[in-house]
């Protein structure tokens, strides 16, 4: 139940106006990241099969390859003594615990690899990660990269080459993604992917080893329903073609692992991205959401006491005019 509101009527007029002003505004804002984040989840959903397909095709080839004497690099298992950690966060606030609860993830994981005395740097995506790193100068961060709105390939290539320098020459032994994955508009889930080496399984798989592919998703759309905004949710499965284990290739196996590679790094850094930002524009939507309706309950509460104030003013000048004229007749 709601506090009583004591103040004067220009006060409470004011605040009212006031609030009416951040609803509409709460509002467009909320009408904005839906508008945006159908994009952003239709990116996600058409993008998963090309990415997930991919890695079942690194896994087939090195399958082939595994009595064979060829140096991959990328699929390389070393002894971890230093991790990178790529920390995806938004450019924006405003969406609830979003970016916190990816900050608060890096944190733990760094202090997980501390005790098991395992060297860590980070690779910070998003003025977010950014501005939270920079207050602490304990996290040793190797670069600072901003995002440029909606994901492209060009950005994800600059995070792909960052990422293969340091594994490639060997001064760090695992490179581990943080980004939110994307489930449906009310559900977002922080993960830690192994980006490199290369998942032995043909799946993409988080620190533990567990699969991290999606399984569902939720395409939603907007409708009017009396007069108001209203969402439809749909239930979408992504399917995957499964490969023939009788599958050849025409070229050598190394040739198209070596042209192959550097599409795997961007595509598996661009899902990321693409999750990333549909998780934002998701949770702000909800935030705005939650926002929108604490300010409706907030104008009914002062109207209310608006209402009450002025009556009770009424009824207190009727008393006072009451008794002039009793006074003037006695």
């Amino acid at each position: 139940m709601s506090s009583p509101i004591h103040c004067g009527l220009r006060e409470i007029r004011n605040r009212l106006n006031s609030v009416k002003n951040t609803q509409k505004i709460t509002e467009a804002m909320k009408l904005v990241s839906a508008a945006k984040v159908r994009r952003a989840q239709e990116a996600v959903v058409n993008g998963r099969p090309f990415s997930e397909t991919l890695v079942e095709v690194f896994y087939n080839i090195n399958e082939q390859l595994q009595n064979e004497d060829i140096d991959m690099p990328l699929t390389n298992i070393r002894p971890v003594k230093k991790v990178a950690l790529v920390v995806i966060t938004g450019d924006r606030g405003l969406c609830g615990g979003f970016n916190n609860n990816i900050t608060k993830m890096a944190e733990a994981r760094i202090a997980e690899l501390k005790n098991q005395g395992v060297g860590h740097t980070v690779i910070s995506v998003g003025k977010k990660g950014r501005s939270y790193f920079i207050r602490r100068p304990h996290i040793p961060v190797d670069r600072f990269l901003e995002g440029m709105g909606f994901p492209t390939a060009k950005e994800a290539q600059t995070i792909a080459d960052n990422v293969f320098s340091l594994f490639v020459s060997e001064e760090v032994d695992k490179v581990e993604l943080l980004y939110t994955k994307f489930v449906s508009l009310v559900k977002f889930v922080p993960v830690i992917q192994t980006l490199l080496p290369l998942s032995p399984k043909g799946r993409i798989c988080d620190m533990n080893g567990v699969s991290v592919d999606a399984d569902g998703d939720e395409f939603f759309r907007l409708t009017s329903k009396e007069g108001k905004l209203a969402l439809e949710r749909d239930a979408v499965r992504t399917e995957k073609a499964e490969l023939s284990p009788i599958m050849q290739f025409e070229q050598d196996p190394v040739q198209i692992l070596d042209a192959l590679l550097p599409l795997y790094l961007n595509s598996q850094i661009l899902k990321a991205l693409q999750e990333s930002l549909a998780s934002e524009l998701a949770a702000r939507m909800g935030a705005m959401s939650n926002a929108t309706d604490n300010a409706m309950e907030l104008m009914k509460n002062l109207s209310m006491s608006y209402n009450r104030e002025r009556q009770a003013k009424i009824t207190g000048e009727l008393l006072e005019i009451i008794a002039g004229a009793d006074a003037l007749t006695s």
